[in-house]
């Protein structure tokens, strides 16, 4: 399946959002809508009322429920005159256009609530099906009829062809019309993730932007209650803002009132996979350029960078075992994301100065088994690098923790067949041992010590890393060279208080003149 698409998912039970005076992030929380329930946004909770309402039909319900999923289930061949009993067939490329519109048709909203514009579009919809049932529209009174046909939809729209069937027959209004009036949570998320698999194909990306009134409704879903309904559209704003329709939707986000509540999302979420599709979300801003020139500084005044530093802490600590980091996908995620984040000059400014963040960032270079965790190491040394950047502070008190130097020296072949991590290292490891040379004179000699044995130990891998990629010919002017300069000259100048063989450095002096 191509990345973004996605196939209907098993109902979950509902949750709901907590109201703001029970929220358990470290900020305040800053959702400007009313909220209903307890315990954090993806926790069990109260229902929706409608699906509260369902859960009182008994244990018959239930067995029929069963039996119809047990025949959901069941491959059958592709009917030409489908039926609600119909299933979809292994190849659903091969599905007859004819029941991709008679289920468009029997998702058709029916009553008062519906308004007058989409009553008119129906009618066309009417005329375009030549199905067995004359064209009338049908309008399955059972919600788990209504859910299980939107699922059939829901996994047809990842077929390109059939999308674009969808779009020229009405889909979008249907949707919409549904999103209005339908209260079910489960029909919103799969009116949402529906929409979220057609925004995916390329060819249509701009009519689902251009549609009348689509932007401004899923605008609104941000203010649903339920997990289910706000990670199908996180997923859908991040394939949107992957396309070249995105300026519109980057717009429709300026309101603080949206962003604010994007922000309480995040931080209150603890439903992991919601928390996956904010982070891909985000990602997706950062990425585009036009786009986050225009939304960097609302987002920094929602408090978004101070947001995903928490969030790292809250899952650095939820996977530390001791000295051990487990392996966390959402953990893979916030790394990344902060470094992008790492990459905005406002930002970077922001991060080099929360002691949190430099705190999480040492933490994570000083573990002792790094292989378990390699991924997270490439993020690690470029935010790190680009926090030393801004913040001119961090060098002299970052080069007298010599664990830290240590641990860094260990991260070098982790991350020395990439390029931009590895030269991320070279900069900071510059920038400290700068700050080593500088003040040798005034260091205290014990500490002096400790660095050219820990330098010295750990030659051998600035040695391997070196023959592996080269040095420039102007060594004094790469990285690689000015660390080595500093490093080596600070070795050798104490080599003559600690008494050490002179065997051991030139050596290394010859490498470097090399």
């Amino acid at each position: 399946m191509a990345p973004g698409l996605s196939s209907c998912p098993e109902e979950e039970a509902r949750a709901r959002v907590p109201s703001p005076g029970t929220h358990t992030a470290d900020h305040a929380p800053l959702a400007p809508a009313s909220f209903s329930g307890g315990g954090a946004l993806g926790e069990g909770g109260e229902a929706g009322n409608e699906d509260e309402q369902e859960e009182d039909g008994g244990a018959d319900d239930d067995d029929d429920d069963e039996e119809e999923y047990d025949e959901e289930e069941a491959p059958t061949h592709l009917p030409f005159a489908p039926s609600s009993e119909s299933e979809l067939p292994d190849d659903m490329s091969t599905v007859d256009p004819s029941f991709t519109i008679s289920l468009i048709r029997k998702l058709v909203p029916q009553g008062p609530d519906v308004d007058k514009e989409f009553s008119a579009t129906q009618r066309q919809t009417e005329v375009r099906d030549a199905s067995s049932d004359g064209g009338e529209p049908t309008q399955p009174d059972d919600k788990d009829l209504w859910d299980k046909e939107g699922c059939k939809l829901w996994d047809l729209s990842v077929i390109e062809s059939q999308a674009e069937l969808m779009v020229n027959n009405l889909i979008l209004e249907v949707l919409l019309a549904n999103l209005h009036v339908r209260q079910s949570l489960r029909a919103k998320e799969i009116c949402i993730g529906i929409i979220g698999n057609l925004a995916c194909h390329k060819s249509l990306a701009n009519a689902i932007t251009s549609h009348d009134g689509l932007i401004a409704t899923v605008m609104d879903q941000l203010f649903l209650d339920d997990p289910g309904c706000l990670t199908e559209t996180f997923r859908l704003l991040s394939t949107i803002f992957q396309s070249n329709a995105s300026m519109s939707w980057a717009e429709a986000l300026l309101p603080d009132e949206i962003l604010s509540r994007i922000m309480w999302i995040i931080g209150n979420t603890v439903h992991s996979t919601l928390l996956q599709k904010t982070m891909e979300f985000l990602s997706a801003l950062v990425d585009d350029q036009d786009v986050i020139t225009i939304l960097i500084e609302p987002l920094i005044k929602v408090g978004l960078v101070d947001c995903v530093i928490s969030l790292l802490i809250t899952e650095l600590e939820k996977s530390m075992d001791g000295n051990n980091l487990g392996r966390s996908d959402s953990l893979d995620s916030i790394l990344r994301l902060i470094e992008e984040l790492s990459a905005i000059d406002n930002c970077s400014k922001i991060m080099s100065s929360n002691d949190q963040l430099i705190k999480a960032l040492n933490s994570i270079v000083k573990l002792p088994d790094k292989f378990e965790v390699e991924s997270y190491y490439a993020s690690v040394v470029i935010i790190l690098a680009n926090v030393l950047s801004d913040g001119e502070h961090l060098a002299p008190i970052l080069s007298h923790d010599l664990p830290l130097l240590e641990g860094l020296f260990d991260i070098l072949p982790l991350v020395s067949d990439d390029n931009e991590p590895r030269n991320a290292f070279w900069c900071i490891l510059t920038r400290l041992l700068e700050q080593v040379q500088a003040q040798e004179t005034i260091m205290d000699s014990s500490k002096v010590e400790q660095f050219v044995s820990i330098f010295l130990a750990k030659f051998t891998l600035i040695k391997d890393d070196i023959e592996r990629h080269g040095i420039q010919t102007e060594s004094d002017s790469s990285v690689e060279g000015v660390s080595l300069k500093n490093g080596l000259c600070t070795s050798v100048s104490f080599r003559r208080k600690l008494k050490y063989n002179t065997d051991i450095i030139m050596p290394y002096m010859e490498i470097y003149r090399s």
